[in-house]
């Protein structure tokens, strides 16, 4: 459940602007403020299945988004480059060039 969840709020991170107000606020509400269904429903007076079909329809267009366009992805293989760009500067007497092109790489997030 917490990977989904962690996946979820990645997903939504880089996604967000392509949803609905009514999808961003049940996904804020459920992945980052932790609300239960109910109370999603009680917030919005709607029922509890309304909120749980639209939190489910988000989710899958949240993943067609990332089949289609990678940005999680390509994210996660930038922080991978990074890291392994840190590890060898460790061992490297060219830190000081490499922790500079590392440290660029990230800006780019």
């Amino acid at each position: 459940m917490l990977d989904k969840t962690l996946r979820m709020n990645y997903l939504f991170d880089f996604y967000q602007p392509l949803l609905t107000e009514k999808q961003q606020n049940y996904m804020t509400r459920y992945y980052l403020d932790d609300y239960s269904l109910g109370e999603i429903a009680d917030e919005y007076e709607v029922s509890r299945q309304a909120v749980y079909d639209n939190i489910r329809r988000t989710e899958t267009m949240l993943e067609d988004y990332e089949a289609k366009l990678g940005l999680l992805e390509k994210f996660e293989a930038r922080r991978s480059i990074v890291s392994r760009l840190r590890e060898y500067a460790k061992e490297d007497d060219r830190e000081q060039l490499l922790n500079e092109l590392t440290d660029q790489l990230e800006k780019l997030d």
